[in-house]
């Protein structure tokens, strides 16, 4: 393999994981503010999901 090969397929590795950190950040934010509606919907008089 040539070093444009090794290069490209490091960065590729460095981008597959940067993409994947930032699923992960936003299922988790998806998760905080679902809880978080499901736990104060009812004091506020929202309708409830579930």
């Amino acid at each position: 393999m040539s070093w444009i090969a090794i290069l490209a397929i490091i960065i590729g590795i460095w981008l597959a994981i940067k993409v994947v950190g930032a699923a992960f950040k936003l299922v988790l934010w998806l998760a905080v503010f679902g809880v978080g509606y499901w736990l104060l919907a009812p004091h506020f008089g929202l309708p409830q999901i579930f």
